[in-house]
């Protein structure tokens, strides 16, 4: 995130937040490590 700045303000325009991770899975914004969401996202 430091060294890429276009990458940088897509995660604040996708989540709204400015900490990571922040996870895109098809859409779905994760924020921060949430396995069951993660898991419930990917079909486990």
């Amino acid at each position: 995130m430091t060294k890429d700045y276009d990458k940088a303000v897509e995660m604040v325009q996708k989540s709204g937040q400015r900490g990571v991770p922040v996870i895109d899975i098809d859409g779905n914004i994760v924020v921060g490590f949430d396995k069951s969401k993660i898991d419930e996202l990917i079909g486990l």
